[in-house]
C-alpha cells in the first residue's frame, strides 16, 4: 500500500483519469488510525473507491480546489482532527502560535471555521459536485449551537457552508452508504435515508416520526428555548432509542436523522486492520514532520464510547455513550507492526480510547434498549446497573507486554478512578501502578467543590481521596515510588470564587503546585457550555451560576497556580473580594503572603 494522491501527478502514476471522491482537510495528510481523515479514506479504498487528498489548501488560490480535478462521485471535507476554532485560539480567545497538525508546528495554515471556508471554495470552483462535510467541526454543529468566539447562536453549519450533506459521529458505516447511493445514480439531495447524517429540505415530512425542536429564531432569541432545545439534543443520542429531529430555518428545515449504530467488534477490528503508512506523507520530511503524530504513532485505540458522563465533553454527542471494543487478536497484531517501525523503542504509549478503563458495555439493558435517557451510569452516585469488571482489560495489557521487543506499555488515557474504586477487586489497579505507570499517574477530578462536580457529571472528591490513597498504598508496596497528577478545571459553570479558594486550598494540601491548568472552554456540543450561555442546567432546569468575566475566570486560574509571582496581585484581589483574609498571612495554611502595603 502506498499513500493516496495528493496531485494530478499522482494520478498518472496510479493509472487513474478521475478520483471518486475527493478528501479536503485541514490538518497534514497522515495516513495513521488516529486521524479521521484516513480512516474514513482508507475505507472508501476497500471498498473499491479512489479517493484523492487534498491536505491543507491555500483557501485564498482557488486553483488550490482544483488541484486534483472533479471528482465523480463528490468531496469530503473535514478541519482536521480538532475544531479549527479550538486549534486557533485559547481559552481566553488569545491566538496561539502553533499548531501540532501542520509539518513544523506552524500555525495559521487553515482558516477559522475551515469546514464553511473549504466546501464554499469546492462550491465556487465546482458548483454541481455534491459536498458531504463530516469530522469534528461539523459533528457539533450540526444544529443551532452557541458559539464561543463570538458569543453568538450559530444556524447549522450545514447551511453555512453550503454543503449537501452532513456526516456526524465517526462515520464509517454513512459513507460508505452514501457511497453506494451517489455510485448508484441517487441524486445528493435525495440522500436524506441514511443513519448518523444531516440533511435540509423544504419539506420536513420527509422525517419518519421525528421530534420538532424549537425553531432557530426562537434558540437564537431565548435561552430558555435554546436549554429546552439542547435537552431534546441530549437525549436523542442513542441509535435504540432516539428520533429524527428537525429544526426549522424559516422555509428550510434541518433534520437530523438518528445517529448510526453501532459498530460490532469485528466491524472495529476492520477499520483499524487495514495497512496503514503509519506516518505523515513524505513531502512533510523536509518540514520536520508533523508533531501531533510523536505522541500517537505508538498508541493504540482499543476502544470507542465513553458512559463516564463528564458535562465538559462532547463524546455523547459524537461517539457515543455505547462501548464499542476491538479485540485482543486486532490489537496485538498492530502492536507487532509497530516493532518492526524503525523508530520504535520498546515502548507502548498507550492502550485505550475516551476512557482507558472502560472496555465493557455499562449495562446489558444498554445493549437492548440503548443508555437512559435521563439517568447517567457514573453520577451524581453510581447506578444500580452498572456493571464494573476491569478483567478484559487487563488480560488485553498482560498480552501485550508480553510480546517481543515489547519493554513498557503505558495506559495514557484518562483512567476514571471511581470505576475502579467500585471494582471489588484490586487486580486493576495493582496491575496499573506496578507495569503501566512510569513515577506519574494522570487523573482527571477536575475540581474539588461537591457542588462543581456535580454539574461537571463527576463524582465526589471524597472518591477521588479514597483513590489516590490506594493508588499511592498500592505503588509503596510495590517499592515504586509514584504519584497521581491531577487534571483541574478553573471556571467551570457552577464554580464560585469561594469554590475556586476551596480548589487551592486543595492544591496546597497537596503540596504542590500543578504546572499545567485548563480554564473551562465552551466547545459546542457540551453539557457545560449550554450552561455557559444559558445560565441553566437543561438537564433540571435549574440556574446556575457561571463566572464569565474576564476578571473572574483570571482570578479563578490564578487561584490553581497561588504560588506563582505573577499570580500574586489576581490572588490577592480574589481572597479580599472573598473575604478571605485568613489566608493572607504567614501561617503555613495561608496562600500569600500579606502585600507591603496594607489592605
Amino acid at each position: 500500500m502506498s499513500f493516496l494522491p495528493i496531485d494530478k501527478k499522482d494520478l498518472e502514476i496510479r493509472g487513474w483519469e478521475q478520483c471518486d471522491f475527493i478528501f479536503i482537510t485541514g490538518d497534514a495528510y497522515v495516513d495513521h488510525p488516529s486521524f479521521g481523515t484516513a480512516i474514513i479514506s482508507r475505507i472508501l479504498e476497500r471498498f473499491g473507491y479512489k479517493v484523492g487528498i487534498i491536505a491543507q489548501p491555500d483557501w485564498n488560490d482557488l486553483d488550490e480546489f482544483k488541484r486534483l480535478g472533479k471528482p465523480r462521485l463528490g468531496f469530503l471535507i473535514n478541519s482536521g482532527n480538532i475544531d479549527s476554532m479550538v486549534n486557533h485560539y485559547t481559552s481566553m480567545k488569545k491566538k496561539r502560535n502553533s499548531d501540532a497538525y501542520t509539518p513544523g508546528g506552524v500555525a495559521g495554515k487553515r482558516p477559522d471555521r475551515a469546514v464553511i471556508v473549504y466546501s464554499n471554495k469546492v462550491r465556487e470552483a465546482y458548483k454541481d459536485s455534491p459536498i458531504i462535510i463530516g469530522g469534528i467541526e461539523a459533528s457539533l454543529r450540526r444544529l443551532a449551537h452557541y458559539d464561543y468566539w463570538t458569543d453568538k447562536v450559530r444556524r447549522s453549519i450545514l447551511l453555512d457552508s453550503s454543503a449537501d450533506l452532513l456526516v456526524y459521529g465517526m462515520g464509517e458505516k454513512q459513507i460508505i452508504e452514501i457511497a453506494e447511493s451517489l455510485d448508484s445514480g441517487i441524486p445528493i439531495e435525495e440522500i436524506t435515508f441514511i443513519d448518523g447524517t444531516v440533511y435540509k429540505t423544504k419539506d420536513k415530512d420527509r422525517a419518519y416520526e421525528p421530534i420538532i425542536l424549537p425553531t432557530y429564531d426562537d434558540v437564537s432569541k431565548s435561552k430558555q428555548e435554546y436549554a429546552n432545545s439542547f435537552k431534546i439534543q441530549h437525549d436523542n443520542t442513542d441509535s435504540l432509542n432516539a428520533n429524527p429531529l428537525v429544526e426549522q430555518y424559516g422555509n428550510i428545515y434541518v433534520v437530523q436523522n438518528t445517529p448510526a449504530k453501532i459498530l460490532s467488534m469485528q466491524e472495529l477490528d476492520d477499520v483499524y486492520d487495514v495497512d496503514y503508512e503509519m506516518t505523515y506523507h513524505p513531502i512533510y520530511e523536509k518540514d520536520g514532520g508533523i508533531p501531533s503524530l510523536s505522541e500517537i504513532k505508538f498508541s493504540v485505540t482499543s476502544v470507542r464510547g465513553c458512559f463516564g458522563g463528564c458535562s465538559f465533553c462532547a463524546l455523547n454527542f459524537h461517539q457515543g455513550r455505547t462501548i464499542q471494543v476491538r479485540s485482543h487478536d486486532s490489537i496485538i497484531q498492530e502492536v507487532e507492526k509497530m516493532t518492526h517501525d524503525k523508530e520504535f523503542k520498546g515502548y507502548i504509549h498507550d492502550i485505550g480510547g475516551p476512557t482507558a478503563n472502560f472496555r465493557i458495555p455499562s449495562c446489558q439493558k444498554q445493549l437492548e434498549h440503548g443508555v437512559c435517557k435521563h439517568k447517567q451510569c457514573l453520577s451524581p452516585v453510581k447506578c444500580q446497573n452498572l456493571q464494573v469488571d476491569h478483567s478484559d482489560y487487563v488480560s488485553l495489557l498482560r498480552k501485550v507486554r508480553k510480546l517481543p521487543n515489547i519493554k513498557k506499555v503505558f495506559v495514557r488515557s484518562g483512567v476514571r478512578y471511581d470505576y475502579v474504586m467500585y471494582d471489588k477487586s484490586d487486580e486493576f489497579i495493582k496491575e496499573l501502578a506496578e507495569h503501566h505507570v512510569s513515577g506519574q499517574l494522570r487523573t482527571a477530578p477536575e475540581h474539588v467543590s461537591n457542588n462543581v462536580l456535580k454539574l461537571m457529571g463527576k463524582p465526589n472528591i471524597e472518591i477521588y481521596d479514597k483513590f489516590v490513597d490506594k493508588f499511592n498504598k498500592v505503588s509503596k508496596n510495590l517499592g515504586k515510588n509514584q504519584y497521581i497528577v491531577p487534571y483541574l478545571i478553573s471556571s467551570h459553570p457552577g464554580s464560585t470564587l469561594n469554590d475556586a479558594i476551596k480548589l487551592a486550598e486543595y492544591i496546597r494540601d497537596m503540596g504542590y503546585t500543578p504546572e499545567q491548568v485548563q480554564d473551562f472552554y465552551p466547545t459546542p456540543g457540551t453539557l457545560s457550555t449550554c450552561m455557559y450561555y444559558t445560565g441553566i442546567n437543561p438537564l433540571t432546569g435549574k440556574a446556575v451560576y457561571v463566572p464569565k468575566s474576564i476578571e473572574e475566570r483570571k482570578m479563578q486560574r490564578a487561584l490553581m497556580q497561588y504560588k506563582k509571582r505573577e499570580n500574586y496581585g489576581l490572588v490577592l484581589k480574589a481572597l479580599q473580594k472573598s473575604n478571605r483574609y485568613d489566608l493572607i498571612g504567614f501561617d503555613k495554611k495561608c496562600l500569600i503572603k500579606p502585600p507591603k502595603t496594607k489592605y
